[in-house]
């Protein structure tokens, strides 16, 4: 028996039908950490495609450990190719719980959100250098090319807080622009990024 969704034969006798788009995911570049100031990908520069190839763009963080104590993973995004500084308007909140199990917390930071701002945003915040602590976690970009509508993000990043609290951070919002986003860059608030990985997928 097979499924139909929309007069379109999903899949007949356990297979699927090879002429659907199934979603898949392409890996397209990945920058690797090294006392570095950012990680930047520019659509055209480095073999990077970030354009009206895809309509969602998947970036992951894998251990990305800061050089300096207690800083913010942060991320902006440019329409020119040179400066990243697109107006945004955001929300964050964070969930945390320590080690001693008396330090929970769920709540919204308006300190962490943007308002109409070209500001870097905050991934997450307090993130530890200890040298067996890092942060992890990923973000998605929404049909960047597009030049009739805003463009949407969504992020959510794992990290390790100085006071050994495993905390979990939740950002997205719009970037209030008609023009293509052709880059993204991603940097601490404070110091380099000493190591770890960032991948960027792009999603059919």
């Amino acid at each position: 028996m097979g499924l139909i969704s929309n007069g379109s034969t999903i899949f007949d006798a356990g297979a699927f039908d090879s002429g659907l788009a199934k979603g898949a995911m392409t890996f397209i570049k990945k920058l690797t950490a090294s006392s570095s100031g950012n990680l930047t990908f520019l659509n055209g520069a480095s073999s990077v495609v970030l354009d009206s190839t895809y309509k969602e763009y998947f970036f992951t963080f894998k251990n990305i450990h800061p050089q300096t104590d207690g800083v913010q993973l942060t991320v902006n995004f440019t329409s020119d190719g040179t400066n990243y500084n697109v107006t945004k308007t955001t929300t964050y909140f964070l969930t945390r719980q320590n080690e001693a199990n008396n330090g929970n917390e769920i709540s919204y930071k308006t300190d962490l959100d943007l308002a109409q701002s070209a500001s870097n945003q905050a991934l997450d915040v307090d993130s530890s250098n200890d040298n067996d602590h890092a942060e992890s976690g990923f973000l998605h970009l929404y049909d960047p090319a597009s030049t009739v509508f805003a463009k949407h993000f969504t992020a959510t990043v794992n990290n390790v807080q100085t006071n050994n609290a495993a905390m979990t951070h939740y950002t997205g919002g719009y970037l209030n622009t008609t023009s293509a986003i052709t880059g993204v860059r991603f940097a601490m608030s404070s110091g380099n990024m000493d190591l770890g990985d960032i991948c960027l997928y792009g999603i059919n």
